[in-house]
Order: structure tokens, then sequence, then C-alpha cells
């Protein structure tokens, strides 16, 4: 029996059941959904059929990439229910219809079956490392922003088992510091007030390849969290602020990055700093108040020289390298900086570079023992790559000179015999020894022999 589904209940589409499904579920608004179809007028003519081409079709629900009817019916269907859905014309093509295959004002009949879906994609790379299924819509239109203070319940699942279950506020962003993993931090950023949904996580984006034995959560194991956003207060934009407001948060930053830096949190602190240069980097807030122009390259100095030191720290010479080179640009006899891109130089294994900078260290400041060590370091580390490019250049010559060498003898293999009296290449007769035949020898040509040592002695006449 034909069941009428549409919310308006103004019979627009109806429901007819021939297959029940398994379970209670039913796909979310954005859940990706594969299902086989067969598309019939109401005289039983077939216009599109997914099971004649043996291919099923996939679209995301509610996001208006098929029919109203469909968006409608789908969201009611369980795994492996087949149904007929029945479409009046304004849930389906409307007074148009769809030509040739579909006729205007066309009332049409799907038969459709749910084979499966999968929650709403999340991730930044579409590969469904963090997907979402709605349990409860939250409310209004508003979702949190990068740096805003979220409220929530987490209960984080392994193979059905709880590890943990607990309240948490923290700044997105920041989750690190409160044990968030990343991928709940990225699925909250799509959350609304009151939202209770569940997000499933491949490994990459929930303890990775360590795990976390505290939960007894293996290496490399997929995850799943229930979670519900109780409430949460948007961070400012940076565009929205006063340059002195853009000051006091650059502050707030800085003063955040020291501790999560002092933590051994490097990651956090990098996110930090660079978030003072987004709040400071635009002159255009600063230029024409002096005193206010000297607190923001104050604050970005500061943060160029903490980002190079963590970089330094979690093994990123080059990015370190830059951000030297960017506090450079504000005071070009900065005596750390010099120091950090000489020593980015050294790992990026420019021992020639980082002592130029080790050097300007020095000039600066004279009684810079370490500075002074490192020149001795780097003229250690250049004395031994050209020791180094001296014996490969030997050895490259030693290789090509016996290349040659051989080349040559093959090519000598080549060329005739030239020992037993035939025509030398200029037109004479050659002899042994490489000398040309005398007049005497030319009207005696037996007299000259050659004996075991290859050596010539006149035979008696």
């Amino acid at each position: 029996m034909a069941v009428d589904i549409t919310p308006a209940k103004d019979g627009g589409v109806l429901k007819e059941i021939l297959k029940e499904g398994t379970g209670t579920k039913t796909p979310q608004v954005a859940s990706r959904v594969k299902v086989h179809y067969t598309g019939t007028l109401l005289d039983g003519t077939k216009f599109d059929s997914s099971r004649d081409r043996n291919q099923p079709f996939e679209f995301e629900l509610g996001q208006s990439q098929v029919i109203k009817a469909w968006d409608i019916g789908i969201a009611t269907m369980k795994k492996g229910e087949v149904a007929v859905l029945t479409c009046a014309p304004e849930y389906a093509y409307g007074k148009p219809g769809s030509p040739p295959a579909i006729p205007p004002n066309s009332t049409l009949k799907f038969e459709v079956e749910m084979i499966d879906w999968v929650g709403e994609d999340l991730s930044p790379d579409k590969d469904e490392g963090i997907t979402r299924e709605q349990i409860q819509a939250g409310e209004g239109y508003a979702i949190p922003n990068e740096g805003a203070l979220v409220d929530i319940h987490l209960t984080g699942y392994y193979n059905g088992t709880v590890f943990e279950d607990r309240d948490v506020k923290f700044t997105i962003g920041e989750g690190e510091a409160e044990s968030i993993v990343m991928g709940v931090e990225t699925a909250l950023l799509k959350f609304k007030k009151g939202e209770k949904s569940k997000v499933c996580l491949k490994s990459k984006y929930a303890f990775g390849a360590a795990g976390k034995p505290e939960y007894n959560v293996p290496p490399n194991a997929d995850v799943e969290f229930i979670v519900e956003m109780k409430n949460f207060e948007k961070a400012p934009d940076s565009w929205s602020l006063t340059g002195p407001q853009k000051i006091e948060q650059a502050k707030m930053f800085k003063d955040k990055g020291t501790s999560y830096f002092k933590d051994g949190k490097y990651s956090l602190a990098i996110k930090m700093y660079q978030k003072i240069i987004e709040y400071t980097n635009d002159d255009y807030d600063f230029k024409e108040k002096k005193e206010l122009a000297k607190m923001r390259d104050d604050l970005l100095l500061s943060a160029n020289l903490n980002l190079s030191l963590c970089f330094l720290k979690t093994n990123q010479p080059f990015e370190a390298k830059e951000a030297c080179n960017k506090s450079l640009e504000l005071d070009p006899k900065n005596e750390k900086a010099l120091f950090r891109r000489g020593q980015a130089h050294l790992e990026l294994a420019a021992p020639e570079l980082a002592i130029k900078d080790f050097q300007a260290v020095v000039a600066v400041e004279p009684k810079n023992t370490a500075a002074a060590k490192q020149i001795i370091v780097c003229n250690n580390l250049i004395k031994k790559d050209l020791a180094k490019e001296k014996k490969l250049y030997a050895n490259m010559f030693e290789k090509f000179a016996k290349e040659d060498q051989q080349k040559l003898e093959e090519e000598l293999s080549k060329l005739p015999d030239v020992m037993h009296g035939t025509l030398g290449e200029w037109g004479q007769e050659e002899r042994p020894g490489g000398r040309d035949a005398t007049a005497f020898e030319k009207e005696n040509p037996n007299i000259l022999m050659l004996n075991a040592n290859g050596t010539g002695e006149f035979k008696n006449m």
C-alpha cells in the first residue's frame, strides 16, 4: 500500500515498500547513497535504468543533486529495502518534463533498491576519512570557525567499546591540548548548536600509527565518536578588528604560543605564532600610528623568530630559514635570526652558506662563542666536502681513462694486420718497428726475418 511521505502531505511522493530493509537506520542529509533504480512512465514505458547499465547510481542526499522526490523518498529507506516511489510532476521534472524520454507534466514511477550509504564526507581530501551521520539536527544556521570556543560532549568507540566519555571545552585549532583528534576538530566546523552526530574516522584522522595504548586503541585503528555540540562562541574575524584590537589578539596568541612551546607542544606553538602574523601582517591598520606600528613590528619579529626555533625543533629547516629571512627583513642584524638561519643552512647541507651567517653573528657580537664554534664546524665540513669532491673527480677521471683505453684497444683490434708486407694507410710498405723499407730490402724481400722476440736479424746469403 502506497503512503504519502511528503512533508506537506500533498500526495506529491507516494511510497510503496516491496521488500523490507534491515535495521532501523536511514541515511541522513549529505550522506552518499548507492542505489539501483528503474524509472517508468505511468503507462509502463521505461525511460531509464541503472540495472540496464549494471552500474549502481550514487549521489549526496539532500543536496539537490536529484529530483525533489528522490531526496524525500530515499531518506526514508533502510539498507536492502526495495520500494516504488510515485512522483507527481512538481516533485519530478515539472511542466517542461525531460524530452524526449519524459513528456511535460509527467507523473513518474521509480523502483529503487537501497544498496548502502556512507555518512557525509567531511575529510579535506574527500577520501571518506571523516564521515558524519546526524543523530539530532542542530538549530539555526551558525557554525563555529577556526579559533571558536566550543563546549561539547564526546564519546569515543573502538569496535563497539567505549574508550572515552567526557565533557570538554576547547578552542578549535588547539584541540591537541585537550587530546582532541584532528578528525573531530574538522567535523566540528560543520556542527550547529545542539547537533548530535556520529563521526567515523579513519586512523590517519584519529590516533594514526601510534594508536592510543591508554585507551586500548591499537595502531592504525578506525574509530567512531558520538559528538554533541552543546554551545560555541565564534572567534572574531581578523578583518573585523581595529589596529589596537589586532595588537591585543596578537599578544594573546604570543602568550599561548610561549606556553605551548614550554610544554613541548611545538605544532600548537607554530599555529599561535602564525596567528600573530595573520592578524598583524597588513600595514593598512598600523601605518598611520608610529607607536602602533612599532608594537606591530615587534610582534612580527618575535613571531618569526619563535617560528624559526619551532621549525628547527620539528626538523623543518627550509621553513626555519624562511622565518629567519622574514625576521631579518625587520632587523637585518638580528643575532638570533642570523644564528638560526645558519643552523637551518647546516641542516640543509649548505655549510658554505651557514658559515656566512655565523660570521655575521660574530661581527654583530664578537663574544658569541656558540657562533665561533659553528664557524669551526662549517670549516671542517667544507674541507670534508672538498676532499670528497677531489676523490670523486679522481675516481671519475680514472674510470674515464680506463674506458678510453678500452675503447682504443677495441678500435686497434679492428685494424688490418700490417706486420706481413701489406700496404700501410699511407700507400707504402710498412716494416717491423714502424720504419719504411730501404731500397735494398725492397729488392731482397726475404733478407730480413723476425725472430721469436720480434727483433730483426740478417739471414746468411
